[in-house]
């Protein structure tokens, strides 16, 4: 194996941050690291790739509902002890949001950046989601950006020939929801922000399943995914 080859290099880099290389492949790779300095920096530019999306994610705090109702459900422990629990039980769901949406970020832009290694995207998003399906599997990669909204899909989307994927954001005011655009079904694309992205307070973003070419309504025929942005 060539270990100089460029292309092998990124993808053992990026393998070994994921995590996903593991055993005596991953005992190997520290030791190339160590025998050449190139291969060390790549794995570094990697880390700090990877890294750097991580860090951005800010906790997100579940409704106030949710911890009043797993406080009800605590038979037999005091006010104290309750509170104590809900404090904790809320630190480790925010731990774990965060922790699930930035692993199944880290795994699509694994398999985008694999196609172009040698040039890894520098990533500058105000917000982000990941759409996934009822096994929480990530189908969509959404970063919103100043002008645009760039989607990547998964292997994991159901390609259809008679039909289109519709994004649509979902005002907070209860207003109705707004189209952003087709969603593709493979590979990436880039929607221009509508209008009302900045100026509304967005609840979550919608996938719907739809005719060819969109709705032909104006609204959501039949709404597959929501998720919620998540601001950086």
């Amino acid at each position: 194996m060539n270990y100089l080859n460029q292309e092998l290099q990124h993808a053992l880099a990026a393998e070994y941050v994921l995590g996903t290389l593991r055993g005596q492949a991953r005992i190997r790779f520290q030791k190339l690291q160590l025998r050449y300095p190139e291969i060390k920096q790549v794995t570094h530019q990697w880390e700090n790739h990877i890294n750097s999306l991580g860090e951005q994610l800010k906790p997100v705090s579940p409704d106030p509902i949710v911890w009043e109702k797993v406080v009800a459900r605590l038979d037999g422990v005091s006010p104290k002890t309750a509170a104590s629990n809900v404090v904790k039980l809320q630190k480790k769901a925010n731990w774990w949001r965060s922790t699930t949406l930035f692993a199944a970020a880290a795994s699509i832009l694994l398999a985008v950046l694999m196609l172009n290694p040698q040039a890894p995207i520098v990533f500058s998003p105000d917000r982000l989601t990941v759409v996934q399906n009822a096994e929480n599997k990530p189908l969509w990669l959404i970063e919103v950006f100043t002008q645009t909204i760039d989607i990547k899909a998964t292997e994991l989307v159901e390609a259809k020939t008679l039909n289109d994927y519709q994004l649509w954001m979902v005002p907070s005011n209860g207003n109705a929801p707004i189209s952003l655009g087709l969603l593709p079904q493979t590979g990436h694309a880039s929607l221009a922000k509508v209008s009302q992205f900045d100026s509304l307070d967005i609840a979550a973003l919608a996938v719907s399943i739809e005719p060819l070419g969109g709705s032909p309504t104006g609204a959501p025929s039949e709404v597959l995914f929501v998720s919620e942005l998540v601001m950086l």
